[in-house]
C-alpha cells in the first residue's frame, strides 16, 4: 500500500469534521510511541519551550549518569543510544534554536565524559561530526544568537 502524498492528506482532512480529526489523532497516538511524544509536545510542552529544553537536558543528565564506562563498546552504544533519542526531541520542536542549545550541551557532556571518548577514535569522530553540524546550524541563526553559540562552540573545540 502506497501511502499519500502530504498535500493529498491535508485536502482530504479539510473535508472532516472536528470529532472525526479527534478520533484520527488518538487512533495514530495508540499505534505508535513516537506519535504519542509528538502529540504530546505538541500540546504541553510547545507553550514553555525553555522549560521543554530543560527537561531533556535533565534526561540527558540522567542518561549519561547510566551509562555503563567499563568498555568503549558500551560507551558508544549508549552515547549513539542518546544521540539517537536526542534528535528524535529535536524533531518534534522544529526550532533551531532548540537545536544548538541542546546538541552544544549533548557535545559539553560528551567532553566532560569520563574515560575521555578523545582517546577512542569512532567517538571522537562523531564528536567532531556534532561540532561540524553545530557550526552550519549556528549559521543559520540570527546574528546575536550567532555570537552567543559561537563562543560556547569555541569552548568545546578547545
Amino acid at each position: 500500500m502506497k501511502p499519500a502524498t502530504i498535500s493529498q492528506l491535508k485536502k482530504e482532512l479539510l473535508h472532516r469534521n472536528p470529532e472525526e480529526l479527534l478520533q484520527l489523532c488518538l487512533r495514530l497516538a495508540r499505534f505508535k510511541l513516537e506519535n504519542k511524544e509528538l502529540l504530546t509536545y505538541l500540546l504541553f510542552e510547545s507553550d514553555d519551550e525553555q522549560g521543554y529544553v530543560e527537561r531533556v537536558k535533565s534526561q540527558l543528565d540522567e542518561q549519561f549518569a547510566d551509562i555503563n564506562a567499563t568498555n568503549y563498546y558500551y560507551i558508544k552504544k549508549s552515547i549513539r543510544k542518546i544521540l539517537r533519542g536526542l534528535k528524535k526531541y529535536i524533531r518534534y520542536s522544529g526550532n533551531k534554536e532548540t537545536e544548538v542549545e541542546l546538541l552544544l550541551y549533548f557535545c559539553r557532556k560528551l567532553d566532560e565524559f569520563h574515560p575521555s571518548i578523545h582517546k577512542n577514535r569512532t567517538l571522537g569522530n562523531l564528536y567532531q561530526r556534532q561540532l561540524e553540524a553545530l557550526t552550519k546550524k549556528i549559521g543559520a541563526l540570527h546574528e546575536d544568537l550567532q555570537f552567543d553559540y559561537g563562543s560556547a562552540l569555541k569552548k568545546l573545540t578547545h
